[in-house]
């Protein structure tokens, strides 16, 4: 259905992706209606209507935001496809499509970031920053599309392609809204399955799920691996890189925090080379990389205690990641809206390096008797009161963590605005 004129068109979702793909259907003739069941106003000369059954009347296509199950009663008997799908079959340029658990959005800007460093053309969105339907109108056929790719985005693709893939890592995460973690790999695993001959599947080697994915795509495997050398691909030996038979740079000159991303700059790596790139460019790029907002951040340091902003920790694998990171002496804030997490994980990660576990939002109730008494538990509501107990109770040499474990929406309207009020907060000190 890539000719869109005349088509009647119902988009689920008036946040940025839904935003994005009203706004590219207007342009290609369609006939559009928006939904939303919270915002009103209009999109693109399109008014934002009720989200009832009457919306989706005579509908030709149903186009969902990510943030909408694509399981809703409303739904069934129609066409459904994802913002991620619609761009697709208007995006010029070849694709590298980044998926995972944790890691997703460091990975997405680090191959941005080396590529345009080697002078490879890109340009960066997906998951992160700008939706797919926007990159549409900027992409050429000589450019290549660097895209973070969630579960939610993937679970709705028919035809969306990568000609490069990568898949980081698999541990559960949104079980509330996948149900299991089954459901939540076989989302991940469509990257893989749209995939053609000539294609390239990035894969973490350490991982059994995406060991697992190789068996479901026509792409090439090529592997990164944090413990052994592989057949075809990066891995770490006597803390330094290794690029098949060619040495790509020492871990110590990696400027990103935590083991986790050295597995996120051979992933990168491997993608930027496959692009094009050449190797030497890519290890100068990597030591310039900057990091990420809002992951593993230094915010400052005030009377010796380090303040760091990990808000997209928001599962616990990625707060597991981030305590992994730090030495010990650790005033960690956990909390937000629960995932249908397990929790009990923590226990002996915190017993081993956190002064105290200072519980916030929805879910601290569930995480204080998950963790029980493997470290102390301060009831502390609000990041803001978190902050001031921590801020009075540490000493020179410890750090206060922002590591929540769980989604933002129950005190915020994502993990950016936590982050930012965190660092706020955090510089009135």
């Amino acid at each position: 259905m890539r000719n869109l004129s005349g088509k009647r068109v119902t988009v689920v979702g008036m946040a940025r992706s839904g935003t994005a793909a009203v706004e590219l259907l207007v342009e290609k003739g369609a006939i559009v209606r928006a939904v939303d069941e919270k915002v009103t106003g209009e999109v693109a000369g399109v008014r934002i209507e009720p989200q009832n059954e009457a919306a989706f009347t005579d509908a030709d296509l149903v186009v969902l935001s990510p943030g909408v199950p694509a399981d809703l009663d409303v739904l069934h008997g129609r066409r459904v496809i994802g913002d991620l799908e619609l761009a697709s079959w208007f995006l010029q340029g070849p694709i590298i499509g980044i998926t995972g658990s944790n890691g997703k959005t460091t990975t997405t800007a680090l191959t941005g970031h080396i590529l345009l460093a080697s002078g490879v053309p890109c340009q960066v969105g997906g998951n992160i920053g700008t939706p797919p339907c926007s990159m549409v109108k900027p992409s050429r056929a000589d450019q290549w599309n660097v895209l973070e790719l969630s579960s939610f985005q993937l679970e709705t693709i028919e035809e969306f392609r990568a000609q490069i893939g990568v898949a980081l890592n698999i541990t559960p995460d949104h079980l509330d809204r996948h149900h299991s973690l089954e459901n939540y790999a076989a989302a991940k695993r469509r990257l893989f399955e749209t995939q053609e001959d000539g294609d390239y599947a990035v894969l973490n080697a350490d991982d059994a799920t995406c060991v697992e994915y190789a068996k479901h795509t026509k792409g090439t495997p090529v592997w990164f691996s944090l413990q052994w050398p592989v057949s075809s691909g990066m891995w770490l030996a006597d803390e330094v890189l290794h690029y098949d038979r060619e040495v790509l740079m020492r871990a110590a000159d990696v400027p990103l925090r935590g083991r986790h991303n050295l597995e996120n700059v051979m992933a990168a790596s491997i993608a930027c080379r496959l692009a094009g790139a050449l190797l030497e460019p890519i290890a100068g790029a990597v030591k310039t990389f900057p990091g990420v907002e809002h992951r593993i951040e230094f915010v400052r340091r005030v009377g010796g205690v380090d303040y760091y902003n990990d808000s997209k920790a928001t599962n616990v694998d990625a707060t597991l990641k981030s305590i992994d990171a730090f030495p010990g002496g650790l005033w960690i804030i956990l909390g937000g809206k629960d995932k249908d997490s397990d929790y009990t994980v923590l226990r002996e990660p915190l017993l081993s390096k956190a002064r105290a576990a200072l519980l916030i939002g929805a879910a601290a109730e569930k995480i204080k008797n998950q963790i029980g008494n493997a470290v102390p538990i301060v009831d502390s509501g609000t990041i803001e009161q978190a902050i001031r107990t921590a801020a009075a109770s540490a000493v020179a040499g410890e750090t206060v963590l922002l590591a929540p474990a769980c989604a933002s929406f129950d005190q915020f309207n994502n993990y950016e605005h936590r982050g930012k009020v965190f660092k706020e907060l955090v510089n009135q000190l």
